[in-house]
């Protein structure tokens, strides 16, 4: 398991990335927003250059969502599904589940699962 941490006092967000054969699990923690967006972003390029586009996102710990780290996410829905690869998200709750609900943009992802309670 490879784990990159987002410097804490410039951003509130965690990525954490777990690595298989072609597959990744990609751990938010945190808030992701316009100044943590990058982070994300840069994690799922790596993945994507390292031939892994069978990507999930776990946001069962993100406490916040805005429209940069959705359009990261919907950025690489686009990259990985031009490669016959695939973006779902689970354990999705609050603000990134009211957003996805809002804007319609669920159906953008192969999977949206929300979290269980």
């Amino acid at each position: 398991m490879v784990t990159g941490v987002y410097v804490q006092e410039v951003a509130d967000l965690s990525v954490e990335v777990q690595r298989d054969e072609r597959d990744a699990l990609v751990r938010l923690t945190g808030d992701l927003d316009k100044l943590t967006a990058p982070l994300l972003k840069d994690a799922l390029v790596q993945l994507f250059a390292e031939g892994r586009v069978q990507v999930v996102i776990d946001a069962e710990q993100l406490d916040f969502c805005d429209s940069s780290g959705l359009w990261v996410l919907v950025e690489h829905q686009r990259r990985v599904s031009a490669h016959a690869g695939s973006l779902g998200i689970v354990n999705v709750h609050g603000v990134l589940q009211r957003v996805l609900d809002v804007t319609g943009l669920k159906a953008a992802f192969d999977r949206v699962v929300p979290v269980e309670l």
